[in-house]
């Protein structure tokens, strides 16, 4: 009687590959397959295209409206190559934020499709569901979703400055892995405006069904927004210990 495979227990309990094998100096036929076949799911969710229609509808059951608009990157081919095109707004997407008279809310609400517009379709409104509820027993208001096709991270600073938040809460599908087509994340910036730099944002990342679900996201958010505010910054400054269930106004006070 053969002993048993000790991999396959641990492999169970992580999609990482672990204890693969191998046939000769190469993949078994399966491992070679696996891999294959998620290695398509991740180049498909870079490719696809959000749909904002649907994602507009669900915010609109939750009475949250919505405002589409896009990065001065044309297409996805673009978006891809030039990175830096998917940081600012196209002319005609910055004047229509800047002439939609949302302007004035604690929290600008932004949700890019990003890598994965696969994770925006997935995720965003059920995030959103969650921290709506936690939004509104700290009295806090949000500007209504805007969405971007071809947005990256750095588009919500600009954002932000036109509606003048004093934070922005981006959404943003996040690159896709081998392990996960689909995963969410979400950055907080006080006081945003363009030329911010990833050091002043927080970051919350890996929501998707096999890791940070929406609600526990929605509480690192609030936890992180609370603190930003009170203490009127974000980034490196701040960390998070939402999970140690401190108080953000204690430990504000804090020396």
């Amino acid at each position: 009687m053969s002993a048993p495979d000790p991999w396959r227990r641990l492999s169970a309990l992580t999609p990482a590959r672990i204890g693969i094998g191998r046939a000769g100096s190469g993949l078994g036929t399966h491992e070679t397959l696996r891999f294959a076949l998620a290695h398509a799911r991740a180049r498909d969710a870079v490719h696809a295209e959000l749909d904002a229609a649907v994602v507009a509808a669900e915010l609109a059951s939750l009475g949250l409206a919505s405002l589409q608009v896009a990065s001065r990157a044309a297409g996805r081919a673009s978006y891809l190559l030039r990175p830096d095109l998917g940081r600012s707004l196209a002319p005609e997407s910055r004047a229509a934020v800047a002439a939609s008279g949302l302007a004035g809310s604690d929290i600008a609400l932004v949700i890019a499709d990003g890598l994965s517009a696969r994770a925006v379709q997935a995720h965003a409104a059920s995030f959103i569901t969650a921290f709506l509820r936690l939004a509104e027993c700290r009295g806090w208001s949000l500007s209504p979703a805007v969405m971007v096709s071809q947005g990256r991270v750095a588009i919500g600073d600009e954002i932000g400055e036109l509606l003048g938040a004093r934070l922005t809460l981006l959404l943003i599908g996040e690159r896709p892995g081998l392990s996960c087509p689909d995963s969410l994340g979400l950055y907080v910036t006080y006081a945003p405006h363009p030329g911010r730099n990833d050091g002043e944002r927080n970051c919350v990342s890996n929501i998707h069904g096999a890791g940070l679900s929406p609600i526990e996201a929605a509480g690192r958010a609030a936890w992180l927004i609370e603190a930003s505010l009170s203490r009127g910054l974000s980034g490196v400054a701040l960390k998070d210990e939402s999970t140690a269930g401190a108080s953000p106004r204690l430990a504000a006070d804090a020396p």
